[in-house]
């Protein structure tokens, strides 16, 4: 007996039911799918291409660890003139710090000759210009993709054209970074041309002045009509720097105090560190709306290793702040010399006594009278005489308990050879033997 139509299109469409459901319960998602194949592998660093808007052909690499957070923050990590996103990666602890705290880091890499990224031009300096910063932001948007970062944890920190891009970055898209730290730079619209020039040797000279209200415009002028919320700002830079001369320093405090609309006096001033002043504005705390150090005697190079954990923690990636500072009496300093007619060599071993393991040192010693450094290795040296401050080299930061590291030095003297004295680490006295 034959089944009716309409009961022979029931079965049918029940059938076919069935069939769909299975094949949803069996197959992923389209959306699945693309969100499963877009994360680069883990705690490896991975050039990404293809990753969206990118007029001025940057090159993109991305570091995520092992054990990305749900939702994680995303760092972007901008490097010098010369160098590039690999070298940042190597150069700096960002990558480890993004190991221990989850987050995900991008490192944009410049292809143009000078491998200095565009700070100058009209098209970096507004939103959507078609330079530099849309290439990052096109990174940052990948990565949000790939990730379902948080798009209210996204942070900048670069150094030199990093650290201006940096500024740049903060001041064309205030809506899509929360903060940002720059080391040895410059304040956004200074190193503006319009003649196709990457340098502008007033502002490297530190001759462009403005009030804090122009620089604040500048800023406001790269997003025109924008009243939402302006990011946090981190600045360094050394007393002696010779490239960006220091001046720069207090025209980005000028300006970013100016863009958060707090006071120009600092709330809160201290010495972290030997060497530095610190200062807050707006606040108190470890996430003050700007944060300024000042390093003495310091010169353009100025970042060391251990710096990073003070950036994560303005940016307040972090829970419990940089490592702890060394306490009195645990460092330990052999310093020997070999001198001849006007010249000498000098050893300097420098050994973690304490419990806890330093992330970046800073050796405080005395040159007797009359000696001056001409040279040295395993650490940078600033001044050359006097109270010199030895910076750890990017790859010698780290010293374990019991842990030691040599550096040397050759000097020029006028008749006192002696080893020098009074050593300090981090700011805390050291033993000699």
């Amino acid at each position: 007996m034959s089944n009716p139509p309409g009961r022979a299109l029931r079965s049918l469409l029940g059938a076919l039911l069935l069939l769909l459901t299975a094949a949803l319960l069996t197959a992923p998602a389209a959306s699945a799918r693309t969100r499963a194949a877009a994360p680069v592998p883990a705690a490896t660093l991975t050039e990404v291409t293809g990753f969206g808007a990118n007029p001025s052909d940057l090159q993109m690499y991305v570091y995520a660890p092992a054990t990305v957070t749900a939702h994680p923050p995303v760092l972007v990590a901008v490097h010098w003139c010369g160098g590039s996103g690999p070298a940042m990666y190597s150069g700096t602890e960002y990558a480890q710090l993004a190991d221990q705290y989850g987050f995900v880091v991008v490192y944009p890499s410049v292809t143009r000759s000078s491998k200095c990224f565009d700070v100058s031009s009209p098209q970096a300096l507004r939103r959507g210009g078609g330079s530099d910063p849309v290439g990052v932001k096109s990174m940052i948007d990948w990565v949000t993709a790939a990730y379902t970062a948080d798009t209210g944890r996204v942070f900048a920190t670069g150094i030199s054209s990093g650290a201006m891009m940096t500024n740049v970055l903060l001041g064309d898209y205030p809506d899509v970074f929360a903060a940002g730290s720059a080391f040895s730079g410059v304040p956004f619209g200074c190193f503006a041309t319009t003649d196709g020039s990457e340098w502008n040797s007033a502002c490297s000279g530190g001759t462009v002045i403005h009030t804090a209200r122009e620089w604040g415009d500048l800023v406001r002028g790269a997003y025109p009509g924008y009243t939402g919320a302006r990011p946090r700002m981190q600045v360094w830079h050394g007393t002696e720097d010779d490239v960006l001369r220091y001046p720069n320093f207090g025209e980005e405090i000028k300006q970013w105090t100016d863009v958060r609309g707090v006071s120009q006096t600092p709330a809160v001033t201290d010495s972290p560190v030997s060497g530095w002043t610190r200062t807050r504005y707006g606040g108190t705390g470890d996430q003050a709306p700007v944060e300024a150090v000042s390093l003495q005697g310091v010169g353009h190079n100025l970042y060391a290793w251990g710096m990073a954990a003070r950036v994560i923690t303005f940016f307040g990636l972090d829970a419990s702040g940089p490592t702890p500072q060394p306490q009195p009496g645990s460092c330990r300093v052999t310093a020997t010399t070999n001198a001849w007619n006007t010249g000498l060599t000098a050893s300097v071993t420098l050994t973690n006594t304490g419990t806890t393991t330093v992330d970046g040192w800073q050796l405080g010693f005395t040159l007797p009278s009359g000696q001056t450094i001409t040279n040295g290795w395993g650490a940078t040296y600033a001044p050359a005489s006097g109270a010199v401050t030895a910076t750890n080299a990017s790859y010698n930061g780290r010293l374990a308990p019991n842990a030691s590291v040599t550096i040397g030095y050759q000097a020029n003297h006028t008749g006192n050879s002696a080893a020098p004295g009074g050593f300090t680490l981090n700011g805390a006295a050291c033993g000699a033997s």
